[in-house]
């Protein structure tokens, strides 16, 4: 006898109704007497219903030849009696052990605060680790911005030049050259942001995760952009404001 998770019934039957029916399970022959409520995915992406509910015995000696359990789930009848639980457990699982006073558990009692805990501890990890290298990244396309407004500078020196010598005041060139490196980081941020907001959609489609952008997420990104612009923009920005306007006529 055995139950099934939505999962496995979806897959072996479709659309029929599963009870009474047989399947085999390595070559044991299993009647099947019902069917488990959907669970959905798990918050770590594990699939819920993909599972087979079988008397334990009968998997011991018919399947995989073992006469021990590796895991047994076990439930509270509230949260705040869970340490009298563990404890509870534990005195019976030492007991069939034959565990003296002085020895240590042979066995993991893991509670859900503690995979609460350590999902939250990972999170934090991959969180910490994200924005390493979105600095990274971010450090690495301003000092590209700042390269490419110098050689600009440099190959413009006439320009400016021709600009201060008719009237250009030096908070004009200062603003032309901030106003290049702005556009120059906002159309890097808006290509990323459309490059993750792909990413996502394919994440989501392919490993079947929960994936939220919301509209600020895309505001910050292109903000960011323009702040980033703006910092590494300024120096060559500022050295081109300064130039001299003789010596930039000069400039071949």
């Amino acid at each position: 006898m055995c139950d099934l998770g939505q999962t496995v019934v979806d897959n072996l039957f479709a659309a029929e109704d599963p009870v009474g029916k047989t399947i085999r399970i390595n070559g044991l022959p299993c009647k099947v007497i019902g069917s488990m409520v959907p669970k959905g995915t798990s918050p770590t992406g594990q699939d819920q219903d993909d599972f087979v509910m079988m008397p334990y015995t009968t998997v011991q000696k018919r399947i995989t030849g073992t006469f021990w359990l590796d895991d047994i789930f076990c439930s509270a009848v509230s949260q705040a009696v869970i340490p009298e639980a563990q404890r509870q457990i534990i005195g019976l699982l030492r007991e069939r052990h034959h565990l003296g006073s002085g020895e240590d558990d042979d066995f993991n009692i893991r509670a859900p605060e503690e995979l609460i805990k350590a999902q939250l501890a990972t999170a934090e990890i991959f969180t910490l680790l994200l924005a390493g290298i979105a600095s990274l990244s971010l450090l690495v396309g301003g000092i590209g911005i700042m390269n490419i407004m110098l050689v600009s500078v440099t190959e413009r020196t006439r320009e400016i030049g021709i600009r201060l010598a008719i009237g250009a005041t030096e908070n004009h060139i200062r603003l032309q050259f901030l106003a290049e490196a702005i556009a120059i980081s906002l159309l890097g941020g808006i290509l990323g942001v459309l490059a993750g907001y792909g990413g996502s959609i394919l994440l989501e489609s392919t490993l079947h995760w929960q994936l939220v952008v919301t509209h600020g997420v895309l505001v910050v990104g292109c903000v960011f952009s323009v702040v980033l612009g703006i910092f590494f923009g300024y120096y060559p920005a500022n050295r081109a404001a300064q130039l001299n306007p003789i010596e930039a006529l000069r400039y071949e």
